[in-house]
């Protein structure tokens, strides 16, 4: 009777452990490098909160925002090596990778509104592209909208030869890059918790963003001069680690899918307001004075861009660019 008393015992020591290892839950660390109060970080909340409701707690999800976990240099391989299972970085972050037909989505004068924007992610183009990733290991679940750049510096643009001479970050577009050079100007790639500083210090003149980053990043506090110009679009792709997304269990991925495709939804639709927002608020501070531009002054910037697009063909190759061109109905050269 001891004896057997012993055994149970020891198996009891055996069997709790796993029985506690199965009642814990997954836990998904989500990275990102902007403010809670973005889109893209109210996004990330919105899903922690769906996603954790829809598994009845089966799954924790970890937001780690404002470049707290790894900067935006560092996390696509950081996912890769499945150190964070989660990200949602800029499409231009792809082309490290190898995957350079994403920077298509960062032609200049591309989308003409939000509304244009999403319907070709939900179409052919987001489906393309997110095919190219499956290789490196990742697999898309969704594209997030944070609407359009406009561009600052301590003088105001204008024109195309306003931006002569000025050192304007990028976060590593090749395709922002050209545009940038053809304007007479000096782009600079920077990791996007480093930019207020440079900003402040003069490391770099001046930079592009949304909106709603500079208001969050304070990026107005140090720039005298801000272009409403709208004249490139900023989107994010919200990623997995593959491997780890194939392992969870089917009733579990199947309920993250759609705590994903609300959050989405959640997300598409508060980007604009939230620049509008955004515009509202830093106008309203004072520190920086906004600039619009007239029709003749867009023209300008959309000649002096518009090589962009035929230099474009040898950097992301044909056949993006022809299925961008079918799904918008733009002439690529």
């Amino acid at each position: 009777m001891r004896k057997l008393l012993l055994a149970v015992a020891a198996a009891g020591i055996l069997v709790a452990p796993a029985v506690a290892q199965a009642q814990s839950p997954v836990v998904i660390k989500f990275s990102h490098v902007v403010a809670n109060d973005t889109p893209k970080g109210k996004g990330a909340l919105k899903f922690k909160e769906l996603a954790e409701k829809y598994t009845d707690g089966k799954v924790k999800i970890e937001v780690y925002p404002n470049s707290s976990l790894y900067k935006d240099k560092e996390e696509i391989e950081a996912l890769q090596l499945g150190s964070v299972q989660m990200l949602a970085p800029s499409t231009a972050k792809f082309a490290p990778l190898g995957i350079k037909e994403f920077e298509a989505l960062d032609l200049p004068w591309l989308f003409k509104d939000d509304e244009t924007y999403s319907n070709a992610m939900k179409g052919t183009i987001g489906k393309w592209l997110f095919q190219k990733l499956e290789a490196k290991g990742i697999t898309g679940l969704a594209y997030w909208d944070n609407g359009f750049h406009m561009v600052s510096s301590n003088r105001a643009l204008m024109k195309p030869e306003d931006f002569k001479g000025l050192k304007f970050r990028i976060s590593g577009s090749k395709i922002a890059d050209q545009y940038f050079r053809l304007m007479g100007s000096i782009p600079q790639i920077m990791a996007f918790s480093e930019v207020y500083q440079a900003l402040q210090t003069g490391v770099v003149d001046g930079c592009e963003n949304t909106a709603s980053n500079y208001l969050t990043q304070k990026f107005y506090e140090v720039q005298k001069d801000i272009t409403v110009s709208y004249h490139a679009h900023l989107q994010y792709a919200v990623i997995v680690n593959s491997k780890f997304w194939s392992g969870l269990p089917p009733d579990i991925r199947t309920q993250l899918e759609k705590a994903m495709v609300d959050a989405t939804e959640y997300t598409n639709q508060i980007a604009h307001q939230e620049n509008e927002d955004a515009l509202a608020e830093i106008k309203k501070a004072g520190k920086t004075k906004l600039h619009y531009l007239t029709d003749a002054d867009r023209k300008a910037w959309q000649e002096s861009m518009r090589p962009t697009y035929t230099w474009a063909k040898g950097r992301v190759g044909q056949e993006v660019l022809d299925l961008v061109a079918k799904e918008l109905d733009v002439k690529m050269n």
